[in-house]
């Protein structure tokens, strides 16, 4: 895998309540988005890595589908993990 689980914690704990705060939508996202970077980077040496390449559109719409969510319910934290994350220019 390409996290350990202290490393997972500690972006939990960054993003969400505590280390053990899987299931916030914070951390979820920076979760996906850290996936997305490794995946997407893993794509740019293999090119022909089809199932790679299907498994990163899937998780793309997964995280957009959590934005939605954060946008129509809590917009404050909606902008906050945008800004801390960089996902907008």
């Amino acid at each position: 895998m390409y996290l350990t689980q202290e490393e997972k914690g500690e972006l939990f704990a960054k993003h969400g309540k505590d280390s053990k705060d899987s299931g916030s939508a914070e951390g979820q996202i920076a979760l996906m988005t850290g996936r997305i970077e490794f995946i997407s980077q893993h794509l740019k040496t293999n090119r022909k890595d089809y199932n790679s390449e299907r498994s990163l559109v899937k998780l793309v719409g997964k995280r957009r589908n959590l934005l939605d969510y954060l946008m129509k319910k809590h917009i404050m934290r909606y902008r906050a993990i945008v800004k801390d994350l960089g996902l907008r220019k």
